[in-house]
C-alpha cells in the first residue's frame, strides 16, 4: 500500500467538518465533495493489490478525485460557504496529488 494512503485518509477526517458547513448552503456540492474525498483513499487501497494498467488506472482515478476534492473546497471557499482554506491543508493536498501524479505519470523531468 502506498504510504500516501494514510495522508489521504487523514484528509477525509479534516474535510468532513467542512462538508457539514457546505451542506447547509449547497447540498449538491457537499454530496459531490463527500464522494470525491472518499474516492481517493479507496482507489489507492484498491489499486495497491493490482498490477500493471489496472493499478495505474486506480491511482489515476485517485488522483482525479483528490484534484476534484480540492477544487470543490476552493469553490466552497469562493462562495464563502467555508472560511479561507489554510496553507497547511493546501500542502497536504499538494503532497497527495504530487505523489499520485508521480505514480501515474512517472517522475517529472526538470529543464
Amino acid at each position: 500500500m502506498l504510504r500516501i494512503h494514510e495522508v489521504a485518509l487523514n484528509l477525509v477526517g479534516e474535510v468532513a467538518p467542512l462538508i457539514a458547513k457546505i451542506e447547509r448552503r449547497d447540498p449538491d456540492l457537499a454530496r459531490q465533495l463527500r464522494k470525491s474525498v472518499t474516492s481517493c483513499p479507496m482507489n489507492i487501497a484498491e489499486g495497491s493489490d493490482q498490477i500493471g494498467k489496472r493499478r495505474n488506472n486506480h491511482y489515476a482515478i485517485a488522483l482525479g478525485s483528490e484534484r476534484e476534492t480540492w477544487t470543490a473546497l476552493r469553490s466552497a471557499e469562493a462562495f464563502k460557504y467555508i472560511p479561507p482554506l489554510s496553507a497547511e491543508l493546501k500542502n497536504k493536498f499538494d503532497h497527495v496529488i504530487g505523489t499520485l501524479h508521480r505514480c501515474v505519470h512517472g517522475p517529472s523531468k526538470r529543464r
